[in-house]
């Protein structure tokens, strides 16, 4: 279990290359234009475990969300080094396409956003077109980010009257949905694409073209109970993809569009590109959300963050222990957790390849 999750990026990269490579796989590194925290180089790294003519594919990612991928990593490394599942998707000839660090600026530096303080998932917009406005963030930003931290007892209470009038969700809603009026704000959706939204584009380019049937699990952390793996429906808002989800995945799949998800509506999501790069494939996703902490210290973790990136000036205790919370918050170090994680995911992962083995 120790040797499948790692302290650090340039571990899990390691780690992750020498699985493929014991599997006699190859490996594209798509190397990214900056550093690692410790100098390490950065990449998003492609592995395939499949004929590149396959007709059916499964994409296996990790760490759209940067720190998130101290999870991801784990479960795709356990996969390359699992015969038994390998053997399992060659049987339904399905391809399995693993994209190891979507975000590996955010990974190695412990933090859920890019280079460019954008949240990959809410990224994938037309940018020739106006985009979408999230007025309510705007009201809250001050609230997200005071001059000092931690919060001081007079923002602990506009936030409180905040959430006594709105409600939780209508907080979380109006943080997490996306904006793209605040660069230096919370879930900020850019202004163009970003380095990882352009090299994920050319990998799907690359590899999804040629399929007839596409599935997608994006391994997500952070929200609901500990442990516990919840499958959001990551498709478009359509009947019969969210039949054939359910048909795949089971009936306790989630929605972000009937309000059955732990998530609130999201705007500028990842998996439009499977849509737009693969347009000829029928497409089945979604994400694998497994939860750590209560949403309340999720929240202050992420907001810590972002205040510690607009403050690096901070005192190196309090770097230190922001970071930390961050870790925290979005990856639990212990092998109940993990051996949590590892269960659920190998079982979403064989229902997708049966999924797109039938007729």
């Amino acid at each position: 279990m120790s040797d499948t999750f790692s302290k650090s990026y340039a571990e899990a990269r390691d780690k992750f290359l020498h699985a493929a490579g014991s599997a006699g796989l190859s490996v594209e590194s798509h190397i990214h234009p900056l550093t690692g925290r410790d100098g390490e180089t950065l990449a998003m790294d492609v592995v395939r475990d499949g004929p590149a003519d396959a007709k059916r594919l499964l994409i296996l990612s990790s760490a759209c969300h940067g720190v998130e991928g101290y999870c991801g990593s784990g479960v795709q490394i356990q996969a390359l080094r699992d015969p038994a599942w390998r053997a399992a998707a060659q049987e339904q000839q399905v391809a399995v396409l693993y994209i190891h660090a979507l975000n590996p600026h955010g990974f190695s530096h412990v933090r859920r956003v890019t280079h460019e303080n954008v949240d990959l998932n809410r990224n994938f917009h037309d940018y020739k077109q106006p985009l979408p406005t999230n007025s309510d963030y705007v009201q809250v930003q001050h609230l997200l980010l005071p001059p000092v931290w931690p919060p001081n007892a007079e923002n602990l209470q506009a936030t409180a009257a905040y959430i006594a009038e709105h409600g939780m969700k209508g907080l979380q809603a109006a943080v997490s949905r996306g904006q793209h009026e605040c660069p230096d704000g919370l879930f900020f959706g850019g202004h163009a694409p970003t380095w990882s939204n352009l090299t994920l584009r050319q990998v799907l380019q690359q590899h999804g073209q040629r399929a007839e049937r596409l599935a997608w699990i994006d391994i997500h952390t952070g929200l609901g109970p500990s442990g516990v793996g919840e499958r959001i429906f990551a498709c478009k808002d359509d009947a019969a993809a969210f039949t054939r989800a359910k048909a795949w995945w089971g009936d306790h799949i989630t929605s972000i569009y009937d309000g059955s998800s732990t998530s609130a509506f999201l705007t500028g999501l990842m998996w439009i590109s499977a849509y737009q790069e693969c347009p000829q494939a029928e497409y089945t996703g979604m994400a694998m959300e497994y939860g750590t902490q209560p949403m309340e210290q999720v929240m202050l973790a992420l907001r810590g963050d972002h205040w510690l990136h607009n403050h690096p000036e901070a005192a190196t205790e309090l770097k230190t222990r922001i970071k930390q919370d961050l870790m925290e918050a979005f990856y639990t170090d212990s092998d109940a957790w993990r051996s949590q994680i590892l269960a659920q995911a190998q079982e979403a992962m064989l229902q997708a390849v049966q999924g797109l083995g039938r007729p």
